[in-house]
């Protein structure tokens, strides 16, 4: 399975489209650099945010000297300091995603772009946004474990950089077969310490572990979450002339094989575990208040990341 050439996945039309994106985040962590993201520090910024007492030690020329002539006490102005939100993006390289799909009778299938396709753009985007505003940006490739493509680093002159390796990434592991381990995967990236930040995990998030561990694993992460789902229209509705009769079926990251008669019950029961996936999927992303946006990989990008932004904001 090769990489995918860098002309497919970031054309010249898509990388104008990012423009009317903007990714905001109402608090960030402290320890940041100056950037466009409002932080809960109070020091030498352009905002006003609120008074406090004078302390030994404190900075004389945050003094407000207008109060301590009226009331003969000394109270400091605080500002709200700006700093840049670190962004983590973690898409799912497992050998799954890098699976050719088609459409259509057997025998005269158009091929569809693999599901890769879809979620490199998705972080190329987000990429291109953040790194616009200054914030700092890192990209976390995983399947069965996580790598180190990119470390976070800030700056619209690299754009482009950040394109060359997304489109340089392939299906690889340490660990031999990339296949789907996104419990292991997480707590390999949350041993690196990164500073508190916006985790983006960009996943079909279909692990052999099940949702209730995905979801458990997500919890456990300190950081602000994410989660783009990418999705087909055959997800959960499978091709009824692909899907019928006698079937060997190969899983694609682990080699596995099962011979199975396709049935309406057989396929009713599937779509009930589907159900069950999603349902899990999207009450952990309510109860954790994060993004979660279904993102159909054979539609255009742009066009669907935009329904996260209110107003060309996304609020974080």
């Amino acid at each position: 399975m090769a990489t995918l050439a860098f002309e497919e996945l970031f054309d010249p039309h898509f990388m104008e489209s990012l423009h009317r994106l903007r990714l905001v985040a109402g608090r960030v962590p402290m320890g940041g650099r100056f950037a466009e993201q409002r932080s809960k520090a109070m020091g030498h910024g352009i905002e006003f945010r609120d008074f406090r007492p004078y302390s030994p030690g404190d900075d004389l020329r945050a003094v407000d000297w207008n109060i301590y002539r009226r009331l003969g006490r000394v109270f400091l102005r605080l500002f709200e300091e700006m700093e840049d939100l670190p962004v983590y993006l973690m898409p799912d390289l497992s050998a799954s995603s890098y699976t050719p799909e088609a459409t259509g009778a057997p025998g005269s299938e158009t091929p569809l772009a693999p599901r890769a396709h879809g979620g490199l753009r998705a972080a190329m985007a987000l990429a291109t946004i953040a790194l616009g505003q200054h914030d700092s940006v890192g990209v976390f490739p995983f399947s069965n474990d996580v790598r180190v493509a990119i470390r976070p680093q800030s700056g619209a002159g690299r754009v482009m950089t950040f394109a060359k390796v997304l489109s340089n990434l392939g299906p690889k592991s340490e660990g031999g077969a990339a296949t789907t381990d996104i419990a292991h995967s997480l707590r390999e990236f949350g041993s690196m310490n990164l500073r508190s930040g916006l985790l983006v995990m960009i996943s079909d998030f279909f692990d052999p572990a099940g949702i209730e561990v995905v979801t458990k694993a997500l919890g456990r992460t300190r950081h602000k979450l994410m989660l783009v789902q990418l999705v087909r229209k055959g997800d959960r509705e499978p091709d009824p002339v692909r899907m019928a009769g006698d079937l060997r079926l190969v899983d694609s990251e682990s080699g596995d094989a099962q011979n199975l008669s396709v049935t309406a019950d057989l396929l009713s029961r599937y779509r009930e575990a589907y159900d069950a996936f999603e349902t899990g999927l999207a009450d952990f992303a309510t109860r954790r208040g994060c993004g979660l946006l279904q993102l159909d990989v054979d539609e255009p990008i742009v066009d669907q990341l935009a329904t996260l932004f209110e107003g060309g904001r996304y609020q974080a």
